[in-house]
């Protein structure tokens, strides 16, 4: 009998450890400002973007995570066409969104400019929800917020605000208000 509670503590943990019930969202001050626990956020620019979700990624055990557990590599316009994706593979690591091809199926400046990997920061509950069932090829429509995220330990993640930068700090970091799937 012991051995089945035994089972059953660790299928509880494994369950609670997985399971993403642990999720943080955050929250709208009364002022204006964004709250989440143990950090200041500062919205830089309002963003809305309609797009296909071309991978997904899902963090737990960076420090990135406590904020932003999805990344979301979307892609627009030709970087959203079934045509020109056929001849892209697309993957996430690392907080990192990459692209290759055999051949360019369009030139790499509009694959980059069409494209974006985007550090998802729930604002609520619902959207963090939301979130948790977007999948490859979902066309969605996301809005919020661009932020800039500091720790209170002086820890700092900042989004890009440009659509043309590559590599390191070129990636979006989303306050993500509302999400839909189109």
């Amino acid at each position: 009998m012991n051995r089945w509670l035994i089972y059953a503590a660790f299928a509880g943990i494994a369950w609670w450890w997985w399971s993403g019930s642990d999720r943080v969202s955050g929250t709208l001050a009364p002022d204006g400002g964004l709250v989440y626990p143990g950090y200041t956020i500062a919205p830089l620019e309002e963003f809305a973007i309609e797009a296909r979700v071309l991978s997904r990624k899902d963090y737990r055990h960076d420090r990135e995570a406590q904020l932003a557990p999805t990344d979301l590599a979307l892609g627009w316009g030709p970087m959203a066409d079934d045509g020109v994706l056929g001849a892209i593979e697309v993957s996430q690591r690392n907080r990192w969104y990459f692209w290759r091809a055999a051949s360019l199926p369009i030139p790499a400046t509009e694959i980059s400019s069409h494209s974006a990997n985007v550090h998802v920061i729930a604002a609520s509950p619902a959207t963090a929800d939301a979130l948790a069932n977007i999948a490859v090829d979902d066309r969605v429509r996301l809005s919020g917020k661009l932020v800039e995220v500091r720790g209170d330990d002086g820890w700092r993640w900042r989004s890009s605000l440009s659509r043309t930068d590559t590599g390191d700090g070129s990636c979006e970091l989303l306050w993500l208000e509302q999400l839909e799937v189109l």
